[in-house]
């Protein structure tokens, strides 16, 4: 399967694929909150690991999200830029202590605290990444939605995530097709022009897929209406797969982390975990 430009289904027959679509919403949940509750190294780390053996127990291949997986650690990594542009000494804030590495000018100054600091906000953005897209990659989107009005959420926010969901490949294919027509135009997006030309060039793609999306949606707006969506209380779905054993461990092991999560912050005496001071 070629690398995916957006985040969309890929099927495999792994157990991460066959945990029920809620059980799998909920343990991300319960995951990410232990990550937000804590910035500890050591937890962070043990997830981040964690979550890139879970990747590969799943069975989906580098090359298969590398794009997604490229944009997500460029914005990181902008991210990071931005903090120490705004905040070079945040770190010294948070920790108490200053060790400085050297000095660019001003207050602009690389500490061991702020290194130390981003470096916890690297993690606990990469502890969550492998989780994410595996929780997107791997939960069909009709299943999903039969999950989640299986445990008590309206049928028709369950139906438009699942729309949601399944209109991301075709945005995908329209961009691409969008995209060519216009180079055939002669309007060039590609490395042999300058960034900002490129830029430039990219808005006359993206106006088109705008007003073809809405299209779509008008579309597909009529034709649930037409078809007498939300006239009744209740509807059955085409895909529907019950919690099992598995599932409810895979929850239960989870929510351990958000135990541990708060057991460290009663030991750290805070969010932070603090090597600088014994």
């Amino acid at each position: 399967m070629a690398s995916t430009f957006l985040l969309e289904y890929i099927e495999k027959d792994s157990i991460i694929h066959r945990l029920n679509g809620a059980a799998k919403l909920i343990c991300f949940l319960l995951w990410t909150t232990a990550i937000m509750l804590t910035y500890d190294t050591r937890l962070l780390v043990f997830l981040t690991v964690l979550g890139f053996i879970l990747f590969k127990v799943s069975k989906i291949k580098f090359k298969e999200i590398k794009i997604v997986f490229y944009l997500i650690s460029i914005f990181l990594i902008l991210n990071l830029l931005m903090i120490f542009l705004f905040s070079p000494l945040e770190g010294t804030k948070i920790y108490g202590t200053q060790h400085d590495i050297f000095k660019i000018f001003g207050n602009y100054i690389v500490t061991q605290e702020q290194l130390f600091y981003e470096f916890n906000i690297f993690i606990k953005y990469f502890s969550v990444i492998p989780v994410g897209l595996l929780f997107v990659i791997t939960t069909h989107p009709s299943e999903f939605a039969s999950s989640l009005n299986r445990i008590g959420v309206p049928y028709k926010f369950s139906y438009a995530v699942s729309i949601a969901l399944r209109y991301i490949p075709t945005v995908q294919e329209d961009f691409i097709t969008i995209s060519k027509a216009q180079q055939a135009k002669g309007i060039d997006i590609s490395k042999n022009v300058k960034l900002t030309t490129r830029i430039k060039n990219i808005s006359y793609t993206l106006l088109p897929l705008i007003f073809s999306s809405l299209d779509k949606i008008d579309v597909i707006s009529n034709a649930m209406v037409l078809r007498g969506f939300g006239k009744k209380n209740k509807r059955t779905w085409y895909q529907a797969r019950k919690m099992k054993t598995s599932d409810i461990v895979a929850i239960f092991i989870t929510a351990i982390f958000v135990v541990v999560a708060l057991i460290l912050i009663k030991v750290n005496n805070g969010r932070f975990y603090n090597i600088f001071v014994k």
